[in-house]
């Protein structure tokens, strides 16, 4: 299964912002044990704090033979309808991510304009909702 991991805004300093929240590991790190672990799936992976650059690659998922995605969006959760839409016109399996319970945090985190587009949501399991999201991908092809 070829899978794409799509991270939003400010998720490319991982390791260093708010470890207290996102902790210490680095993006590199979390996508290297990811690969080492599931070597059966083709992981691929995208991050941008520009919406419309994830927008534009979300449309050229299929076109790249992507089977499935996981996302964090970061903020794009909470207030971006462009990246909800973007999510619903795919066909493939999609699993949301969030490094933070976003339930427990700020009032304004409690919404996820995508979760009503995605297949499954995963909040606040750390970098390890990462290998929950790739193992239910790659081990329960849907």
């Amino acid at each position: 299964m070829k899978i794409a991991i799509v991270n939003g805004p400010n998720l490319g300093i991982l390791g260093r912002r708010q470890p207290q929240i996102y902790g210490n590991r680095s993006w590199d790190d979390i996508f290297q044990r990811l690969q080492q672990r599931f070597p059966a799936c083709t992981l691929v992976h995208f991050q941008s704090n520009h919406e419309g650059q994830v927008i534009d690659y979300l449309e050229s998922l299929e076109e790249q033979g992507i089977e499935a995605l996981i996302i964090n969006p970061g903020a794009w959760t909470h207030q971006s309808y462009a990246i909800r839409d973007a999510l619903a016109a795919l066909s493939m399996p999609i699993v949301e991510v969030h490094i933070s319970n976003i339930y427990a945090r700020e009032d304004f985190r409690a919404h996820s304009l995508t979760a009503p587009v995605v297949t499954a949501q995963l909040s606040g399991f750390g970098a390890e909702g990462y290998r929950l999201a790739v193992a239910y991908l790659c081990e329960n092809p849907l």
